[in-house]
């Protein structure tokens, strides 16, 4: 991974913890001062934003070590898949957030029930983006295997000779 590869995806990382860092913020703020009218359960949707960026966070930082260990040739490692297994839950987590959303905005919905159909196949396609991650997992687990045992082949080949 070049450089530049792992400066750009760097700011953006960087860049996104702290707009979800404002966002939080903002819905703390509103928590406190803007009282509810009653047409939404506003308290309970910003505490679930909240949760929600917070999710994103605990992504985007292991995304940022996993990236480190790209760089130094290191992610071919047992340490790696707990920065995996993180973002796989922190995703997990955002889908199950996004499913309360849709439970409390069905309620407002009865006259177009299309979009908590439409906002529960949003909720499908987020577990569907952990899914992924899984199998990208599975590989790294082949490819750590791979490297041990070419880490073990190599120490045989020396001792040969």
């Amino acid at each position: 991974m070049g450089k530049l590869a792992v400066r750009a995806l760097r700011a953006v990382l960087a860049v996104v913890f702290v707009g979800t860092v404002f966002i939080q913020v903002s819905m703390v703020w509103a928590l406190a001062t803007d009282p509810e009218d009653g047409s939404l359960p506003l308290a309970p949707l910003r505490v679930i934003t909240i949760l929600g960026m917070v999710s994103g966070q605990v992504a985007l930082a292991s995304v940022w070590r996993l990236v480190t260990m790209v760089r130094r040739g290191t992610v071919f490692s047992h340490a790696a898949f707990r920065y995996v297994d993180a973002v796989i839950g922190a995703i997990v987590t955002a889908a199950l957030l996004w499913f309360a959303v849709t439970a409390l905005n069905a309620p407002g919905q009865r006259d177009d029930p299309g979009v908590t159909v439409i906002m529960g196949g949003i909720g499908l396609a987020i577990l569907g983006v952990a899914l992924i991650v899984l199998v990208l997992r599975m590989l790294l687990v082949q490819a750590v295997a791979r490297d041990v045992e070419a880490t073990q082949m190599q120490a045989e080949l020396d001792e040969v000779i």
